[in-house]
């Protein structure tokens, strides 16, 4: 497959993978994407992770026909794109290593390369292939310290490491902002400065073409991916509208959280609800940071959080989750205390809004806790 006559794509399908980081469940599989620039000097563009080695290496000396390579840029040091570097090596002992300083310092980490072969670039060097021209950019924690993005000049192509990838094979051509979506919020999510950082240095440069290290190769007209980047890592929600994301044991906290979901609805909401025993954490983390308001309705479980609604605060914990409005609705037979446990996790959030009105129901929701339902729609709703 090429990108431009010049510029060929060497990446692999993985359509084996069943956990992506050995967390994210892959339906669609996932594409390990690498790239070859042939002029008067070659650069190969990022490797593959292990698992795509061999057919990575045979499409690489497909596209070479017989020529040696002089140069591999890393762009990123993640073993998902860094797997095959050592074999490369050892295949080509001629071709020199161009990366970010602090990639070059954490290379040792991953293999055994003599630093000879190692160039560390800076924020703007250039090196120059003939025809083609690489300038390299520096792209700290997106999503990793070491990472840098590469644009050449004379196509307009932006190698963009991880910044604008997917989930998904490519051969299964999944819409790019469904599978986007997924893998930046749970991905790149918690860094949104650096990608602002990043995007602001894009803005500079005439790209045409956005090479991603996973999922498609962007072309035309690219001001929908960029405008979604720039949503996503602002922290500002896609929809207005209520997710009510629910955590039961029995079913009462269940029926509950969906009886509210209609109330909501038939107010003139929109609504998504979610329950978080039969749906991945990382599909209720996307939904959070995609809805403006969140209901979050939770058993009590041992005296504190069912594990579901505990994982999921966790996770958005752990990805800066911020500037959101929630309500809350705990269940418990004897000792509720689902509220507490999670206003303490929101609390250790930046810009929530916790709404004022707490549900309590004991057991299954009755007659008598329909005023504290309608207390909270309204606030939620305010």
């Amino acid at each position: 497959m090429k990108v431009t006559d010049t510029i060929k794509y060497v990446g692999v399908d993985d359509t084996t993978i069943d956990l992506f980081e050995s967390q994210y469940p892959m339906e669609e599989g996932i594409s390990y994407n690498s790239y070859v620039i042939l002029d008067d000097k070659i650069a190969i563009m990022d490797t593959v992770d292990r698992r795509g080695s061999e057919e990575w290496l045979k499409n690489v000396r497909e596209v070479l026909e017989g020529r040696q390579p002089d140069y591999l840029v890393v762009d990123h040091l993640e073993p998902d794109h860094s797997g095959t570097i050592g074999a490369l090596a050892e295949a080509y002992p001629d071709i020199k290593i161009y990366c970010s300083a602090k990639a070059k310092g954490m290379l040792p980490n991953f293999f055994d390369i003599d630093e000879s072969r190692i160039t560390g670039v800076a924020e703007g060097d250039t090196l120059s292939l003939g025809s083609h021209t690489l300038q390299f950019f520096m792209a700290p924690m997106v999503h990793w310290p070491e990472v840098m993005v590469t644009y050449e000049k004379s196509e307009k192509v932006l190698f963009s490491a991880d910044g604008f990838g997917t989930f998904g094979a490519i051969q299964n051509n999944v819409p790019w902002e469904q599978e986007a979506s997924h893998y930046y919020l749970n991905i790149v999510g918690k860094y949104g400065a650096s990608v602002q950082a990043l995007l602001k240095k894009a803005a500079t440069l005439d790209i045409k073409t956005i090479c991603p290290l996973h999922g498609p190769v962007l072309t035309g007209d690219l001001t929908p991916y960029i405008e979604k980047y720039d949503l996503w890592s602002s922290y500002k929600p896609e929809f207005h509208g209520v997710l009510v994301c629910y955590a039961s044991v029995h079913g009462h906290t269940k029926e509950a959280a969906l009886r509210f979901a209609e109330e909501l609805e038939a107010a003139g909401e929109k609504v998504k609800t979610l329950d978080l025993t039969r749906e991945h954490v990382s599909e209720a983390v996307e939904k959070c940071f995609q809805y403006d308001r969140i209901v979050l309705a939770s058993v009590t479980y041992d005296g504190a959080l069912f594990p579901a609604m505990e994982d999921l605060l966790y996770h958005l914990e752990i990805k800066n989750f911020q500037n959101r409005k929630f309500g809350l609705i705990e269940n418990g037979s004897w000792g509720p205390i689902a509220a507490k446990k999670m206003r303490e996790h929101l609390e250790a959030m930046k810009d929530i809004t916790i709404c004022d009105t707490v549900v309590t129901i004991k057991t299954r929701r009755k007659p008598s806790d329909q005023p504290a339902f309608e207390a909270l729609l309204k606030e939620i709703r305010g």
